[in-house]
């Protein structure tokens, strides 16, 4: 018996079959979950592709967090392939370009909104899309990267994580009373798409390979996967409002 067996988890995020989110949803299914993805637009047939890569082939529901008529929509969306939802992942983060690679100070609000937006807001904007089913016990797990200083060309996607941050706390404590948690994890960088479309990313890797107590590989995102379906596991029934840094330990470290 798996640690998520007899539950469903929804999750966000999946484009190639090298994200976090892919290898979340693939270790949920080894433990025993039903797993609905969710995509849209031009995203969707690198979703479609990942979808038959995993172990069982999972519906896909549509889903851009910026339309408040899939938002509204989601739910009842959901509702073609299940009850109720056990477990929530979001992995949703978007920066244009000028938001990042050191143009901080000259970056146009419009750009900001977009990132906050996208980055931020979107936790709890798919939290209560998907409220309507989920019960006490269910689980929400964001995946974050640590906000508590300044990183390299990372600019206005690094104050949108700690909005992140912020919100998902705000979450924790407006969902607890009905026994649903809020959490993220904290992950070290990871080679993904979404990762090499950062400017200066290799200045991450670079960070980590000096840095990290544990070491950390780049290519490896099963310890972060591990860590959200852990955290969706009733072994953590009793914890919201927690960062779990999966890092190698880097977050713990002076300059």
């Amino acid at each position: 018996m798996g640690l998520l067996t007899g539950t469903t988890v929804v999750v966000t995020g999946v484009l190639t079959d090298q994200s976090i989110a892919f290898h979340i949803a693939r270790l949920a299914q080894e433990e025993g979950a039903d797993i609905i993805l969710t995509s849209f637009g031009r995203t969707m047939s690198l979703t479609r592709r990942s979808a038959t890569r995993l172990p069982t082939e999972p519906p896909i529901v549509e889903l851009d967090v910026t339309n408040d008529d899939d938002l509204a929509q989601f739910s009842d969306r959901l509702g073609e392939h299940c009850e109720t939802v056990d477990g929530l992942v979001h992995s949703i983060g978007f920066a244009p370009e000028s938001a990042l690679g050191g143009n901080f100070l000259h970056t146009a609000w419009s750009d900001v909104a977009t990132a906050m937006q996208v980055s931020a807001y979107s936790l709890a904007s798919l939290a209560m899309a998907a409220k309507p089913r989920m019960m006490s016990g269910a689980s929400v797990v964001g995946l974050d990267f640590d906000a508590s200083v300044a990183w390299p060309t990372y600019d206005w996607m690094g104050v949108a994580k700690a909005a992140l941050e912020s919100t998902a706390r705000y979450l924790a404590r407006d969902l607890g009373p009905e026994g649903i948690r809020v959490n993220l994890v904290a992950a070290g960088p990871i080679r993904t798409m979404a990762a090499k479309s950062i400017p200066g990313f290799d200045e991450f890797e670079k960070v980590w390979q000096e840095r990290a107590p544990l070491g950390w590989d780049l290519t490896d995102p099963a310890p972060a996967a591990r860590a959200c379906v852990a955290l969706m596991s009733p072994w953590f029934a009793a914890t919201t409002g927690e960062i779990v840094h999966v890092d190698g330990g880097v977050h713990s470290q002076g300059a």
